[in-house]
């Protein structure tokens, strides 16, 4: 996953993410880290956050561009 990298390009911290997220920052590191799996949830909160999609996220597709959503958070 690409969640530490899209982070730091948009120069945010740990817990400026986690506070978005409403959960601990050291839970935030967990998953960046891979040590737990991220809820589809926050999967797509980041999407929405970092304007870009799961699929940019979760290393599917290098297209950063998120896409059309008709549905907003």
């Amino acid at each position: 996953m690409r969640l530490k990298d899209v982070r730091e390009d948009h120069d945010y911290t740990q817990k400026y993410i986690a506070e978005k997220l409403f959960i601990k920052q050291n839970t935030y590191s967990q998953y960046e880290t891979g040590q737990r799996q991220i809820p589809l949830e926050f999967l797509i909160k980041l999407a929405i956050i970092y304007n870009t999609s799961t699929d940019y996220l979760l290393g599917i597709t290098d297209e950063k561009q998120a896409y059309p959503r008709s549905k907003s958070f």
